[in-house]
């Protein structure tokens, strides 16, 4: 690796504070999200992750489409993410959800998510 690369690599993994940051958001995210929600579903936090793994009430597959179509949400079916293994695919009938965006994006999309929930 070039010695220029080197030390810019040295100056950037010595930066902690966008961890701590990112740490704080993420925890807000979850918090804002999850309150909004759990007065639709059951929801919980996730002890390591910035997903939320949400069980629907239909075929993942027509739920993450209806939310789209209704919504202009995009989820991720979890039937996606699995195999199905003696019969059953643990992710079918669950969706998941990055809460990557903007706190207030976040916001709006779990009571976008939850409207669509109570329509069901």
């Amino acid at each position: 690796m070039p010695l220029p690369t080197q030390h810019a690599s040295i100056k950037a993994w010595q930066d902690e504070r966008h961890v701590l940051d990112n740490r704080r958001l993420y925890r807000d995210k979850f918090a804002a999200f999850i309150t909004i929600l759990s007065e639709a579903c059951m929801v919980n936090k996730p002890p390591a992750s910035f997903y939320v793994w949400l069980k629907t009430p239909i075929d993942d597959c027509e739920f993450a489409q209806q939310l789209f179509a209704h919504e202009n949400l995009t989820v991720l079916p979890g039937s996606y993410l699995s195999r199905e293994f003696n019969g059953i695919n643990p992710g079918k009938n669950h969706i998941r959800i990055a809460l990557v965006a903007p706190l207030d994006e976040c916001i709006k999309s779990a009571h976008r998510i939850k409207n669509f929930l109570n329509t069901l």
